[in-house]
């Protein structure tokens, strides 16, 4: 199984990638923006703790630990039963358990409309324009060599 199909659901593998990648704030006030939040349960979490970074040699060769990173995570569980899931880089519990409310109203057809067009869309937006900028800005760094080839005569 490769990276793009260890996990079934594409698109949830999409919304959960914009949700880790984003703060608490954000996330909360797009949730606020959706209307009154259906309650929930902090099943796990939101806890810290550590994950293994593994890397390969050459990018392609054989897998080594490079080390390990916090990670925070989080469970819930809505009224209606959705259960959401979120890991999140850092000591960030807030964002944690935000991403994992998002993770359920996604799965619940009454709410991922909303929540998609609120929350992860606009994050979407915003994590875009920020990676455009960054390529931009390395971009007027760039250094062009060219090599000339002398021919002898």
């Amino acid at each position: 199984m490769t990276a793009e199909t260890a996990h079934p659901d594409p698109a949830r593998r999409r919304w959960m990638s914009i949700l880790a990648r984003a703060g608490a704030a954000p996330i909360r006030q797009g949730l606020a923006a959706c209307g009154t939040l259906p309650p929930y349960t902090v099943i796990r979490g939101p806890e810290d703790g550590l994950v293994m970074v593994r890397g390969r040699v050459g990018g392609g060769g054989g897998p080594f630990n490079l080390g390990e990173m916090t990670v925070t995570r989080c469970t819930i569980r809505t009224a209606t039963g959705c259960v959401g899931h979120a890991y999140v880089a850092g000591r960030d519990g807030p964002q944690a358990e935000a991403a994992a409310l998002a993770d359920a109203l996604m799965q619940d057809p009454d709410w991922s409309e909303a929540v998609e067009r609120h929350v992860i869309a606009p994050l979407a937006a915003a994590q875009e324009a920020a990676r455009a900028d960054r390529a931009a800005k390395a971009a007027g760094t760039r250094v062009q060599f060219f090599a000339m080839q002398t021919t002898r005569g």
